[in-house]
C-alpha cells in the first residue's frame, strides 16, 4: 500500500507555515491519541501517521529533500532519489528517538542527566551511479543536494533580532521529563521545548523559529581509482544541519558500478568472452581484444582452443584501489559454429568429417563413455 501524503496526513497546503504545520499536528495528536482512544487501532495508526508526517515535515532540510522526492527521500535505496534513509532521513534519527523516549539515550547528542546540548545534525546518505570506466580511472564529479543553512536574520538562534530563548520552565532546560507510574519511572523529551531546554516566546520571521532555512548546495566528490561497487565515501560535516548552532551530520556517498556491456568483474580482475571463428580455434592466430583503459590488445589463439579455454593478459584489469597496480584480463574463448555455409564449404565439411574424430579427442573420449555405460546393461 502507498503512504499517503504527508501534507494530506496533516491537513495541509504545501505552502503550510511551520506555525499551520505544528497547529495542525497538535490538534490531530491530541484527537487521536491512544490514551484518548483506548483499543482503537484506528486512532492508533493515524497518531502513528501523524507524528511520521510532523517529524517529516517540521525541519526544513527534510522537508525540502521531500519536496523534491517524495517519499523516496527516506527510503533505502529509494528510486531514482540519491539519497537512501540510512544515517538521516527516517533511519537512525528514527531509531533515536525512540530510545531516548525509552532509555534517555545519546543519540540526538543530549544526556539524561546535564542540560540540553545543541542538538548533532543528522547523518545523510546519497547514492550514486558510476561507469566501470569511472571506477578504473577515478573521477571527481559535482553533486547537488538539498540542505539547510544558518538563518542570517537571527544567526541560527530560532528567536527574533534583539531577543533570545529562554531557559524551559518545565523541564529547567534538561529537555526531558520524568514520570512516575507506581514503581515505573520514564524519561522523555520534554514535551513544551520538543527536546531543546529552551523556548522561543518571538521566533524570528525568516526561519519561523527553526534556526535554519532551506538551500541546495554542491558539493565536490573524488572518486579515487579502482573503487567497487558498495564502496562508501564520507563527507564529514556535509551532512544535516544541527539544532541551533549544533554541529553538522556527516554526508555518506554509497557508490553502484553499472553493469558493463562487454567486461565483467571480479575484484581487481576483468573477464570478457571472445567469439572465434571455428577455423581461427582450430588453426590458432592471433585477434584483437579491447581493453577496459580504451586500448586494443593482440592475443595469440593456440591452435586447438577450445570453448571455456581462458587466456590470461597480466596488468590488464581493473586499477587496484590506494596502489599502483592492476589486476588481471582474462579472455574467454567461445569458439563459434559457421552459419550459411555456401555449398562448396559444406563439401569441404564433409570431407573433413569422412576423415574421422581422430582430431577430435573430447568427441572420442565421450563416446566411448556411453559405448561403456550401455554396456554394462
Amino acid at each position: 500500500m502507498s503512504k499517503r501524503d504527508y501534507y494530506d496526513v496533516l491537513g495541509v497546503s504545501k505552502s503550510a507555515t511551520e506555525k499551520e504545520l505544528k497547529s495542525a499536528f497538535r490538534k490531530l495528536a491530541m484527537e487521536h491519541h491512544p490514551d484518548r482512544n483506548p483499543g482503537d487501532e484506528a486512532a492508533e495508526r493515524t497518531f502513528k501517521d501523524v507524528n511520521e508526517a510532523y517529524d517529516a515535515l517540521k525541519d526544513p532540510q527534510k522537508r525540502a529533500a521531500y519536496d523534491q522526492f517524495g517519499h523516496a527521500a527516506f527510503e533505502q535505496g529509494g528510486g531514482g532519489n540519491p539519497f537512501g534513509g540510512g544515517a538521516g532521513a527516517a533511519g537512525f534519527d528514527g531509531f533515536g528517538d525512540i530510545f531516548e523516549e525509552m532509555f534517555g539515550s545519546a543519540f540526538g547528542g543530549r544526556r539524561g542527566g546535564g542540560r540540553s546540548q545543541p542538538g548533532r545534525g543528522s547523518d545523510l546518505q546519497y547514492n550514486m551511479s558510476i561507469t566501470l570506466e569511472e571506477a578504473y580511472e577515478g573521477k571527481t564529479t559535482q553533486i547537488k543536494v538539498p540542505s539547510a543553512e544558518a538563518c542570517s536574520t537571527c544567526s541560527g538562534s530560532g528567536a527574533k533580532p534583539g531577543t533570545s530563548p529562554t531557559t524551559c520552565g518545565t523541564c529547567g532546560g534538561r529537555g526531558r521529563v520524568r514520570t512516575q507510574n507506581g514503581i515505573f519511572a520514564m524519561e522523555r523529551g520534554c514535551p513544551t521545548c520538543n527536546g531543546q531546554g529552551q523556548v522561543i516566546s518571538d521566533p524570528c520571521r525568516s526561519c519561523n523559529g527553526a534556526g535554519k532555512v532551506a538551500k541546495d548546495k554542491q558539493l565536490s566528490v573524488n572518486i579515487p581509482a579502482g573503487v567497487e561497487d558498495g564502496t562508501r565515501i564520507r563527507l564529514s560535516g556535509e551532512g544535516e544541519l544541527g539544532q541551533r548552532g549544533g554541529p553538522s551530520g556527516d554526508l555518506y556517498i554509497f557508490l553502484n558500478i553499472k553493469d558493463h556491456d562487454l567486461f565483467e568483474r571480479d575484484a581487481q580482475h576483468l573477464f570478457i568472452a571472445m567469439p572465434v571463428g571455428m577455423t581461427s580455434a582450430a588453426l590458432g592466430g592471433d585477434i584483437e581484444v579491447p581493453s577496459i583503459d580504451g586500448a586494443r590488445v593482440r592475443v595469440k589463439i593456440p591452435a586447438g582452443a577450445q570453448t571455456g579455454q581462458q587466456l590470461r593478459l597480466r596488468g590488464k584489469g581493473m586499477s587496484i584501489y590506494r596502489r599502483q597496480e592492476r589486476g588481471d584480463l582474462y579472455v574467454r574463448i567461445e569458439v563459434e559454429t559457421p552459419t550459411n555455409l555456401t555449398k562448396r564449404q559444406k563439401e569441404l565439411l564433409e570431407e573433413f568429417e569422412k576423415e574421422g574424430n581422430a582430431h577430435s579427442p573430447l568427441a572420442a573420449k565421450f563416446l566411448n563413455k556411453v559405448k561403456g555405460f550401455f554396456s554394462a546393461d
